[in-house]
């Protein structure tokens, strides 16, 4: 069974290929994306990769988390899932008296 990992702490530098390259070393990676911002396209410092299965996705986590990569270390744990995004504040016109 598949498990995604989430990567953080990257260097802006890491490109999906480069932590493509840098999994392999664990084992099995099926799928590896840096996450950018849609307006700039620059890296925000995460991504997301997905092992081929539960004992891969272990190993990288043990291999991996807490280690430095051009000069940052990273952090490496089980993704979480998504989950519905709450109000995050911002203005909001509810009729409601201040």
């Amino acid at each position: 069974m598949e498990k995604k990992l989430y990567v953080g702490n990257l260097p802006y530098s890491v490109t999906d290929a480069s932590l493509n390259e840098l999994f392999s070393r664990a084992g099995e990676v099926v799928s590896a994306k840096v996450i950018t911002d849609g307006d700039s396209g620059r890296s925000k410092g995460f991504g997301f990769v997905e092992m081929s299965n539960t004992d891969d996705a272990k190993k990288a986590i043990e291999q991996f988390d807490n280690t430095e990569l051009d000069g940052r270390n990273i952090k490496v744990s089980e993704a979480k899932p998504k989950t519905e995004s709450r109000d995050r504040g911002g203005y909001r016109n509810d009729n409601k008296r201040w």
